[in-house]
Order: structure tokens, then sequence, then C-alpha cells
């Protein structure tokens, strides 16, 4: 039997420990992945600095993370969608609530994922280039496609034009970058923000129309570029989206619902350190019932809907099938899909991943951060 090791979160607030791991069989509709890149998310070092304070079911010791790209080395019962020695890239879902197993965590040498959440990568792509894409496309089509947010029609081959519209606030981040491919492909007009520097960037996804986020007329200029068009939604990406959307969906024509898949409060502001204090989670809490409290005005007052999700549903839906089977592999081979944004390794090896979390924390733009692991 392969020997496995992991990244530990031993407990909470701890620094990850690369120590001995179990080597675990894939069961009914289960894949088995030796990782060869892994990638790092926002959630992984929220993870390890907040701890129970908004993770209260993970138990530890756990192995965290969510995106791998690797080899198949053994499948479950059921499983006809890949086979023993394909290259795929895979949303490992061990930290969502309804999973919560170590042997479902990223960030170790063999992951257990599930084949619905499961691609073959095309030979052009590496694997570093592959791990950035699983979470990123997974919270975007959940946003975009789910029935209870903003139901948009699924992305194809050769979309037909719907005339509608989506403004996709954080065009240049993981998740924006997938969320513009996507819905290019389903053959809506896209509206994203951007620093200047990632204008071009955000365009050549499949943006129509770019603004710059820190603008003081951002509210105007997006309000101008939609007028005599109809919205079918919002997706709000990044602390203090929401509010911005808030301003500007009033304006518009069509339908007034906001997707949101960040906190209100800019964790990346927080003070560094293993451990989350009493003054820290008071800041916290404050923070996020003035937030919340703006949010429920603004919503009140204008008929919008602003509903937080996060990925982990699309475990149970209908949604993974539809892109990971049945959308992503194809387009991926053909390149109407881009793995985006762009993979910046930081280290190799799982003892790299403690720094690659701090890195990310620190921020990127228009990037990635991936530890390869071969």
């Amino acid at each position: 039997m392969p020997k496995n090791e992991a990244a530990w979160l031993v407990t909470k607030h701890a620094p990850l420990e690369v120590k001995e791991a179990p080597y675990t069989e894939p069961g009914a509709g289960e894949v088995l992945v030796r990782n060869h890149a892994v990638a790092i998310n926002p959630v992984d070092w929220m993870l390890q600095y907040l701890g129970s304070l908004a993770f209260g079911w993970i138990k530890y010791p756990f192995v965290l993370g969510s995106d791998i790209a690797g080899e198949v080395v053994a499948v479950g019962s059921g499983v006809t969608a890949v086979k023993v020695g394909d290259r795929v890239l895979a949303m490992a879902g061990g930290s969502a609530k309804q999973r919560n197993r170590a042997s479902e965590g990223a960030f170790q040498a063999y992951t257990i994922v599930l084949e619905r959440l499961t691609t073959v990568i095309p030979g052009h792509l590496s694997y570093a280039e592959a791990a950035v894409i699983p979470l990123g496309v997974t919270t975007a089509a959940c946003g975009l496609f789910q029935s209870d947010l903003l139901a948009l029609e699924l992305p194809s081959a050769n979309p037909k034009p719907r005339d509608k519209w989506v403004i996709i606030w954080g065009g240049a981040t993981s998740v924006g970058s997938n969320a513009i491919q996507l819905a290019a492909a389903a053959g809506y007009g896209v509206v994203t923000t951007a620093s200047p520097k990632n204008f071009d960037y955000v365009r050549s996804l499949g943006a129509a129309h770019v603004f710059d986020y820190r603008s003081r007329d951002v509210v105007r200029d997006i309000t101008e570029a939609l007028r005599g068009k109809e919205l079918a939604g919002a997706l709000a990406i990044g602390a203090g989206s929401v509010r911005v959307l808030l301003d500007i969906l009033p304006n518009c024509q069509g339908r007034r619902f906001i997707a949101n898949c960040s906190s209100d409060v800019p964790f990346d502001a927080l003070p560094e350190g293993p451990r989350i204090t009493l003054p820290v989670i008071l800041k916290l809490l404050a923070a996020r019932l003035r937030a919340n409290g703006e949010v429920r005005r603004k919503s009140r007052r204008h008929g919008i809907v602003a509903k937080f999700f996060d990925a982990s549903s699309v475990i149970d839906n209908e949604i993974g099938p539809a892109i990971y089977r049945d959308y992503l592999g194809p387009a991926l081979a053909d390149g109407r899909f881009r793995p985006a944004p762009a993979p910046q390794v930081v280290g190799h090896g799982l003892q790299a991943i403690q720094t690659a979390f701090d890195i990310q924390r620190r921020g990127v733009s228009a990037a990635k951060v991936v530890v390869t692991l071969d």
C-alpha cells in the first residue's frame, strides 16, 4: 500500500504539520487521486485562523484544501467518467459540512474526491494550470446557475445570445475569472469590475464592460452601461461588494437579485498570528452587524434579494455534474474555457503549504497561489 502524507491542521489555530496520513480506498462514486499540484484559497487560511468561530463542524486533526490536480490511482464502484491513469482536476470536498472527512482534504499526497466533481484535463494543460480551477469554477457555477440563486441557463459550446446581462463584481478574482467565462458561455453579457491593470485580462475572459471598482463614479458608470438593458442579476465577490451593488441595482431593469459568496468583513485586514483573540472576535462581530444592518435596510428599501451562498451545495445537486461532466472537459480541451487566473507557484512539497497560506493572505492580483507536489 502506498504511503500517504498530509499537511495536518492538528488543532484550531495551529500551524500545519506534515505527518503520515491514512491511505483511503475510494467508495461508491468516489475517485482516489495522487496529487501533483494543489491551489490555495482564502477559505483555507480562514479555517486555520478562525477555527470553531466560523467552522464549528471541523473535527481535528484535519486536512484542509479544495483544489487538486493529479492522476487517478483508483476508482470506486459505479465510477464511469474517469479511469485509472487519467489526469484530472477535482474539487476536494472534505471541509464541507456534509462531507467533513480528512481523507477528502486537498493538502495530502492522496485525496478522495467525488466523481461528480472531477474532470479529465487535456494534455496541453499542466497540473499547476489545472489546479487553479476547481473551487473557483464550482463557486461561480453555484452562484450563476443554482435554482435558488441567479438560475441562469447553463453554458454550452454554442450559446445563444440571451439579451440579458450579469454584473460580476470582482472579475479578476479566482471566482470572478471563472464566472465571467461561464456567464459568457451561457450567452449572457457581462459587466465586471477590476483594477485598471487587469482590464484587458477580464475582457479576454469575455467581459463586455469593465470598470474600476475603486472609482468614485463606479455606481454611475455601471448604471449607465446597463441603461436600456435587462439585468439577470449580480454576483458579489469580495468584502463590501454587496453594499455597492445595492446602490446599482435599483437603477437597473430586470431581476434584482444578488448572489453573494463573500463575507462583508475583510478578513485579510485582520492582525497576523496563529490565535484569534477576544478583541479580534469583538471587532469581527461589530463589523458584521454594521454590514448586515446596512444590507437589510437597502434590500428592503429597493426590493432587492441579497443571498449568501458557498460552493458546498454543489456537492449534492445537479450543477456539479452539469459543469464537471458535461461542460468543463470539452471546453478545456478545445480552448473555449481557460484556466484562470494564472498559477503562481510558490513552493514544492507539503511543507510549503503553510508559507503558501501566508502569501495568499497578503494578497495576489489576477493569480492563484499553487504548490506542486511532484
